[in-house]
């Protein structure tokens, strides 16, 4: 029997929480349903060194509302099981796990019972609510269906934030046999060859030039090793000060993708980002003009965002959107080829959704790819670095033995 802890409402339109024991989820759900709950979340209940192992970190800008997923799901529940909008916040507010999260739909409930809809009140919190975000609610309830567009919205952001995390953590390892070796050499440099000084310098011999430029190398870390740290931390501002500006950043995103192995990679990702957005707010009734507009925001590299424009561009003299992307090369063949498809079958919002899907399989190939040269690349460097400076230490050794015999 497994522990699982579960939120639902009671027929009373109250919240209901706790924990139950049960083989699987599933069971949890049927059995509080049994009882007359909604069931909005059940999950394996974690112990303190299981929750530790469990926790993340969210890169991006800070926002008040971390769990957008979650919370979206929970008021897509609410609403499908017949309650009003402003008791469904209401609900979404109490279960909210961080007091930002509470603040922020408190002001979202606030407005909706002062009489605004849903998609202003979420407008009014750019920072915590995308633009697509707040563009699909408004067609789910210009098109009466709220609570069908939350349900896919929460989809949505689940399927987006699950392709990134796979991302991030195909890198961790490489990050972590990274900062392994760069601590080793760091060691090894301000404290194991500092050690052999005393040797050479009562020896009074001239040394080998490797063992000379190694020792150069440890003195100024000893002497001077923030130097370096400085020195890069200004070079990123700096570069970061740079890419600010839209032609320097649309070179740089250019070159990024004429790269061996990463630029594949970047373009994929960035296709599968367009066709899930794109894909998600035509099938919600947006229309492509507004909806293209809020897709190319969402777009990181400039390169395929301006071609995104273009397409726009295109729309307005109706022409079709695969042609002005096929001139761009910016994209994928295959990524044309399934986009044109739809238009020509009126499938557009499946192929779509299909062609972020097929994608995604491929970034998650393109990661396995790099990191097959990734990790034994930095191991080879590393251990390059390792055995010169040992290498140069011994020699040195050696010639004083010699010397001195």
């Amino acid at each position: 029997m497994m522990r699982f802890r579960y939120e639902a409402v009671s027929a009373a339109g109250e919240p209901v929480a706790g924990e139950m024991e049960a083989e699987t989820r599933a069971a949890v759900i049927e059995r509080l349903q049994r009882l007359g709950h909604v069931p909005i979340r059940a999950e394996a209940a974690r112990g303190g060194v299981a929750r530790l192992l469990a926790w993340e970190w969210k890169p991006g800008r800070a926002r008040a509302l971390r769990n957008l997923p979650l919370v979206t799901q929970q008021l897509a529940t609410l609403l499908h099981a017949g309650l009003s909008l402003d008791r469904a916040l209401e609900l979404a507010q109490g279960m909210a796990a961080r007091a930002a999260e509470r603040d922020c739909l408190g002001a979202v409930l606030d407005k909706v019972r002062g009489g605004a809809a849903l998609a202003d009140a979420l407008a009014a919190q750019p920072s915590v609510f995308p633009r697509f975000y707040v563009g699909m609610v408004r067609a789910g309830e210009a098109g009466a269906s709220l609570d069908a567009t939350l349900r896919q919205l929460a989809e949505f952001l689940e399927k987006s934030e699950a392709a990134r995390q796979k991302v991030v953590s195909a890198l961790i390892y490489p990050a972590v046999v990274l900062a392994t070796g760069l601590g080793s050499v760091g060691v090894l440099f301000g404290f194991v060859i500092p050690r052999f000084r005393p040797l050479f310098e009562d020896a009074g011999t001239a040394l080998p030039f490797a063992a000379r430029a190694v020792l150069a190398v440890s003195d100024f870390l000893q002497s001077y090793g923030w130097a370096p740290v400085l020195a890069l931390a200004l070079a990123g501002m700096l570069f970061a000060h740079r890419l600010r500006g839209r032609e320097a950043r649309r070179r740089w995103d250019r070159r990024l993708l004429r790269l061996p192995l990463l630029g594949d990679l970047i373009a994929k990702s960035e296709v599968a980002r367009f066709a899930r957005t794109l894909g998600t707010l035509l099938k919600n009734g947006v229309s492509p003009l507004p909806a293209l507009a809020v897709t190319q925001e969402t777009l990181r590299n400039a390169v395929i965002a301006e071609a995104v424009g273009a397409v726009a561009d295109s729309l307005k003299e109706g022409k079709s959107l695969a042609e002005p992307l096929s001139r761009s090369k910016a994209m994928p063949a295959l990524a044309i080829q399934l986009i044109r498809v739809g238009e020509e079958t009126a499938r557009l919002e499946e192929m779509l959704i299909k062609t972020a899907e097929i994608f995604d399989e491929e970034v998650g190939r393109s990661v396995e790819r790099l990191l097959a040269l990734l990790v034994p690349g930095i191991t080879v460097l590393l251990g390059i670095v390792v055995a010169l400076v040992i290498g140069s230490i011994l020699t040195a050794v050696l010639s004083v033995y010699e010397l001195a015999v």
